[in-house]
C-alpha cells in the first residue's frame, strides 16, 4: 500500500467482519456460498490493518439479498444511540479503496465518487441513488485516521427479513474470528436482533453457531 495514497478506516457490522469474505471486495472473487462475483478495487492491495471497534447503532435484518439467496442483509440504524452496542471490524485502506469498495456494494457502474470531506464535516452523506447502502457515516478517528461506514438512509422497518444461514455463518465467523466469542456469547449477541428474532432462523441459531 503506497504510503502517499491517504488512509481511511472502513467499519462493518456484517459479513465483513470476517476477513476472507472481506479481500474480495479488495482483490477481487467470489465469496464461499454467495451468488456474487466482486470485481475487487483497483489497488488490490490488503489492509495489514484491522481493529475492533464498538458502532452505536442498532444492527438489524431486512430486504431480500439476491447475493445471499433471499436472506436479508444486515445494516445498522442511522442514529446514534449511547446504549446500543453493534460489534464490528475496521481495516485501514486507503481512500481510494473505500470509494471503490461503496461503488461494489451499490452496484454503480461508471464514474463514481464520494465527498469524504463533506462526510466529516456533516457527520454523514446521503448520496441519493436509491441503493440499499446509499448512507455513508463518519465515525470519528482512529490514529489520525477517519472512520467510515455505510448502511441505508432509513431504518428499513417494512422489510424486516431473516438473514439466510450462508450469511449469517459467516457473520458468526466473523465475530469468532474479530472477538474470539464463545457459541454461547454470539448466540446472546444475535438471538434479539430484529431479522432474528421472532423468525423461524431463531430456532436454530444455536445449531448454526455451533457448526
Amino acid at each position: 500500500m503506497s504510503q502517499e495514497e491517504p488512509k481511511v478506516w472502513y467499519a462493518c457490522y456484517g459479513s465483513n467482519l470476517l476477513k476472507e469474505r472481506f479481500s474480495c471486495y479488495i482483490g477481487g472473487g467470489q465469496p464461499a456460498n454467495a451468488k456474487r462475483v466482486y470485481p475487487g478495487c483497483t489497488n488490490k492491495t490488503l489492509p495489514k490493518e484491522s481493529k475492533r471497534i464498538i458502532i452505536n447503532r442498532e444492527l438489524y435484518f431486512a430486504k431480500s439479498s439476491k447475493t445471499w439467496s433471499g436472506g436479508g442483509a444486515g445494516f445498522i440504524k442511522s442514529n446514534y444511540e449511547d446504549n446500543v452496542e453493534t460489534l464490528g471490524r475496521m481495516y485501514l485502506i486507503t481512500e481510494q479503496q473505500f470509494v471503490d469498495l461503496v461503488q461494489q456494494e451499490i452496484k454503480f457502474e461508471g464514474h463514481f465518487d464520494i465527498d469524504l470531506k463533506k462526510v466529516i464535516r456533516e457527520g454523514f452523506l446521503d448520496m441519493k441513488n436509491n441503493s440499499w447502502y446509499g448512507q455513508i457515516i463518519y465515525l470519528g478517528n482512529e490514529d489520525s485516521y477517519p472512520i467510515y461506514t455505510f448502511t441505508n438512509e432509513d431504518y428499513l422497518a417494512d422489510d424486516i427479513n431473516a438473514p439466510h444461514e450462508f450469511y449469517l455463518k459467516i457473520i458468526i465467523e466473523g465475530l469468532k474470528e474479530t472477538y474470539a466469542m464463545n457459541n454461547a456469547e454470539i448466540e446472546t449477541y444475535l438471538k434479539e436482533k430484529e431479522g432474528i428474532k421472532g423468525f423461524p432462523i431463531a430456532n436454530k441459531l444455536a445449531e448454526i453457531i455451533k457448526n
